[in-house]
């Protein structure tokens, strides 16, 4: 599909409440692009509540960050036509905190929890009966004359958000009605998506250029959105506000950012693990160490591109870099499995 195509099948006939200048996230289910399978289900889940008069079940959505887990709480909260509370797990630091949050909601509203996964485990005591029977144990008094009263709380969705979701108590996974994954986009995905922004914004995005910038997005719509904005303002000083592929190579090449979206840190770690560590294995807090970034931004944010693309290899030993990874760094390869034992050095 050209710009002229998209254009006009889906941003000319997008309603006036999705061009938010303020932001550029679909307010409908149908305006939202990709995740095709997980839409379909929640479209069922939605028209079922309606029929029967019911708030929607609760939800967890998980996956790497920036592929659209907030976006679609806020979506299904519209399209219910109830409101939407939006927090955090390190915000809600005191039972407390959780209960003022639950007592202020309303009949079948939509409690948002990002990443669900750094509750406190205090807080998720409090958050079972809530989820299960509408009810908040709360102790009044200390000592031998506490006595635990219950609340009555009103009907609503709790959806969860994690990128972690191996570390959910077992408990709190289990009191989910559903559990999606998001995956990442396809090139011509995140091309709709950058057409619907370029239009929000009024940028002159050629063909051309919105598939260069889907190429180096890591298949993530919040990452395709800010090198469009970066790329924008290129455009802007040095070629007359148009973005074609020649404008984008070269606006993005100034970025650090190559052709398939590894930047200076992915290249940092790859070339770490190759050049200090023999391709691997190495543990992550050696390598952590090695590239001064913290464990959990290398596993939440670098790995899972690398580990896609084929590039790295999670072993019990540690990680280990794949030939394709050599092959795109322009380092020659050397299989240890071939090497002659005589030339290995048996200390790494």
């Amino acid at each position: 599909m050209n710009t002229k195509e998209f254009m006009e099948t889906n941003i000319i006939n997008l309603k006036e409440d999705d061009l938010d200048l303020s932001s550029i996230r679909p307010k409908k289910l149908d305006s939202f692009v990709g995740q095709e399978k997980l839409k379909e289900n929640l479209k069922i889940i939605m028209r079922a509540a309606v029929e029967r008069k019911e708030p929607l079940e609760h939800l967890l959505f998980y996956g790497p960050p920036g592929l659209g887990k907030t976006t679609l709480a806020n979506i299904m909260a519209g399209e219910m036509g109830v409101n939407v509370k939006i927090t955090s797990g390190p915000a809600i630091e005191r039972p407390g905190d959780l209960a003022s949050i639950l007592t202020n909601l309303k009949e079948n509203d939509v409690l948002f929890i990002d990443e669900i996964h750094r509750l406190n485990r205090v807080i998720e005591e409090v958050l079972y009966p809530a989820m299960e029977d509408f009810g908040l144990d709360i102790i009044i008094g200390k000592g031998p004359s506490a006595r635990s009263i219950r609340l009555d709380l009103p009907h609503f969705t709790l959806i969860g958000a994690t990128t972690r979701v191996g570390l959910l108590t077992s408990p709190l996974r289990d009191r989910f009605g559903m559990i999606l994954r998001l995956e990442f986009y396809s090139f011509k995905e995140l091309e709709q998506i950058l057409f619907r922004a370029a239009q929000v914004f009024q940028i002159q995005l050629k063909d051309d250029g919105a598939l260069e910038i889907a190429k180096r997005s890591r298949g993530t719509p919040r990452i395709a959105n800010r090198l469009l904005r970066r790329v924008r303002d290129f455009a802007q000083v040095k070629a007359q506000g148009k973005i074609t592929k020649d404008v984008a190579r070269e606006a993005l090449n100034g970025l650090g950012i190559d052709e398939i979206g590894l930047d200076l840190v992915d290249r940092k770690y790859l070339n770490a693990i190759i050049k200090k560590y023999s391709g691997g294995p190495v543990g992550i807090d050696t390598i952590s160490a090695s590239i001064s970034e913290e464990v959990d931004t290398i596993e939440d944010v670098y790995e899972p591109y690398l580990l896609q693309l084929g590039f790295i290899e999670r072993t019990p030993r540690g990680r280990v870099v794949a030939k394709a990874a050599y092959d795109h760094l322009g380092i020659k390869y050397i299989n240890k499995d071939l090497e002659p034992a005589g030339q290995r050095n048996l200390f790494q």
